[in-house]
C-alpha cells in the first residue's frame, strides 16, 4: 500500500498556492478558452428542456428572486439554484470540454459554481479566474488518484470528481483557510454522486448541475463552521478507497509543477467525446472521395472503455444519438455537420441513409489502446478496404489555432441568442476577464426571453 498520509492536505495546499503572476501565457489563454467554451455551450444549452424544467421548479418553490443570474436569461435565483441550472445547461448538449485525467468534464461543473458565487458577491474576474484554475487542477489530481477504476466502476466522474474541484474553487473564492477548505472538500466528498448508467438521459447533464450546486453548498457550510474529515481522499472508507479499486497516490503527487489544464480537450462535434476520434477518422475517409452509397460494411475499432460510454447500437432519442459510435460515423460518412446541434434529432435517426450505414456497422472493442484511439475501416462494393485511425485524446499544441476554432464554435452557439454584436462583445470581454467583474461579464450573457431559452432542445 502506498503511503497516503496527508494526501488531501497536500493537494489542497498546492491548489490554493497557485498565483496569477506565476502562470505561463498559454495557461492563461487556456483558462480564457475554457471560459469562452463553457459560456458558449451554456448559452446554447439554456434552450434545452432540462434547465427550463429546473427553472420552472425553482419558481414553483418560491424562487425567482436572488443575487445570482441564469446564463442565457435575465432571471435571477439563489446561488445554489443558479449553480444547479447553469451547470445543467453547461452539460445539456454534451458539447463542453473534457480532461482525461478525470475522464470527464470539469469546466461544466467548476465555472457555474464559481460564477454563481462571484456574481452574488460582486467578485472580480481575476478572483474567479484563479478560483477556477485552482479547482480545475485539484479535480485533475483527484482524478489521478482514482482513475481509471472509478470510471470503470460506473461513476460519472464529471460529477463525482468534479464536485471536489468545484468545491475547492468555491472555497478559494470565499477565502476559506486551509482547514476550512479541507472540511469543505470532505463535505463535498460525502455528497459525490453520478452514475454512468444515466448516459443518454437528461440525468447526465443534471449530474453537472447537482455537482455545481453541491460544491457551492459544501463551501458555504464550511464557511459557517460545519466540519468533516480533513483526510477524505486517503482515509479508510473514504473517497478513494470506497469509490475506486485504484488508489494511485504517486500519480496524483507526481510533477507538482505540471498544469493539468494543458491537457484540456475541446469538442467540435456535439456528441460524447468518445465518438470524436471515430468521427474524425470517418471524415478523413470521406475526404478521400469515398461515397456513402458505395460502402458495404463499416468496422469501428475502439478501446474497450467506449463500450460503457458511447456504444448505443440503436439510439431511439436525440440524447441517445450523442452516445452512438455507429450513428456518429454514419453521419460523418454522409457529410452531415456533426457540430450542428439540430442534427441530433428524431428526423436524423429516421433517415434511410443514416439507418443503412448504422446497420452495416460493427464495433470491435480493443484492450490496451489509449482511451480515445479509434480506427474506422470501410469495405466498398468493389471489395476494396479503406481505413483511418485517429486519437483525439492528444491535446492541441497550437493554442492560437485552437482559439480560432473555438471562436468559430462560440459565434455559432451564441449568435442565435445574443446577435452578432452581442456575441462579439462577450467574446472580447472574456479576453480581458481579469480586468472586469463577473457581474459585468454576466450582464452580457442574457437574451430577451423571460425564461431560460426561447425554444427547447427536447431530450
Amino acid at each position: 500500500m502506498q503511503d497516503s498520509t496527508g494526501l488531501t492536505d497536500t493537494l489542497v495546499r498546492r491548489a490554493l498556492a497557485l498565483r496569477r503572476a506565476d502562470l505561463a501565457p498559454e495557461v492563461v489563454a487556456l483558462v480564457h478558452q475554457s471560459l469562452k467554451d463553457t459560456l458558449g455551450v451554456t448559452l446554447a444549452g439554456a434552450m434545452d428542456a432540462l434547465p427550463r424544467r429546473l427553472y420552472q421548479q425553482a419558481l414553483s418553490e418560491g424562487g425567482g428572486q436572488g443575487p445570482a443570474r441564469l446564463i442565457g436569461s435575465p432571471g435571477r435565483l439563489g446561488i445554489k439554484q443558479a449553480a444547479l441550472i447553469n451547470g445543467s445547461a453547461a452539460h445539456a448538449l454534451d458539447f463542453d470540454d473534457v480532461n482525461l485525467s478525470i475522464n470527464g468534464h470539469p469546466s461544466a461543473v467548476i465555472w457555474p459554481a464559481v460564477l454563481a458565487i462571484a456574481d452574488a458577491q460582486d467578485r472580480s474576474g481575476e478572483e474567479a479566474f484563479m478560483a477556477f484554475l485552482s479547482g480545475y487542477e485539484f479535480a485533475c489530481r483527484v482524478g489521478r488518484v482514482v482513475e481509471p477504476g472509478h470510471y470503470d466502476r460506473g461513476y460519472h466522474a464529471t460529477s463525482s470528481v468534479g464536485v471536489l474541484g468545484a468545491t475547492l474553487a468555491c472555497a478559494r473564492l470565499l477565502q476559506l483557510n486551509q482547514e476550512q477548505t479541507l472540511h469543505a472538500v470532505g463535505i463535498a466528498a460525502t455528497m459525490a454522486s453520478g452514475l454512468k448508467a444515466m448516459f443518454g438521459t437528461p440525468c447526465k447533464p443534471l449530474h453537472a448541475g447537482l455537482a455545481a450546486r453541491n460544491a457551492v453548498e459544501a463551501a458555504l457550510w464550511a464557511q459557517q463552521g460545519l466540519t468533516s474529515r480533513p483526510d477524505v481522499l486517503e482515509c479508510e472508507r473514504g473517497f478513494a478507497r470506497t469509490l475506486s479499486p485504484d488508489f494511485r497516490v504517486q500519480d496524483a503527487l507526481a510533477d507538482p509543477d505540471r498544469m493539468w489544464i494543458r491537457e484540456n480537450l475541446f469538442k467540435y462535434h456535439a456528441a460524447c467525446y468518445g465518438t470524436h476520434s471515430a468521427i474524425e477518422a470517418a471524415l478523413a475517409i470521406k475526404r478521400r472521395g469515398v461515397q456513402a452509397a458505395d460502402i458495404d460494411q463499416i468496422c469501428i475499432r475502439v478501446e474497450k472503455v467506449a463500450d460503457t460510454t458511447c456504444n448505443i447500437a440503436d439510439p431511439k432519442t436525440p440524447a441517445q444519438a450523442k452516445f452512438s459510435l455507429r450513428l456518429a460515423v454514419a453521419m460523418a460518412l454522409l457529410g452531415l455537420d456533426t457540430g450542428d446541434l439540430q442534427l441530433y434529432s428524431t428526423q436524423t435517426l429516421a433517415r434511410h441513409d443514416v439507418q443503412r450505414l448504422r446497420q452495416i456497422t460493427r464495433v470491435e472493442l480493443v484492450d490496451g489502446w489509449s482511451t480515445m484511439d479509434s480506427e474506422v475501416m470501410v469495405t466498398l462494393g468493389n471489395g476494396s478496404l479503406i481505413g483511418e485511425r485517429v486519437d483525439t485524446g492528444v491535446p492541441c499544441s497550437d493554442i492560437a489555432w485552437q482559439g480560432e476554432r473555438l471562436a468559430t464554435k462560440f459565434t455559432r452557439l451564441t449568435t442565435p441568442l445574443l446577435g452578432m454584436t452581442g456575441s462579439a462583445q462577450l467574446a472580447q470581454t472574456i479576453e480581458r476577464f481579469e480586468q472586469v467583474t463577473v457581474r459585468q461579464l454576466l450582464d452580457l450573457c442574457k437574451n430577451a426571453s423571460p425564461t431560460p431559452g426561447g425554444s427547447s432542445h427536447e431530450r
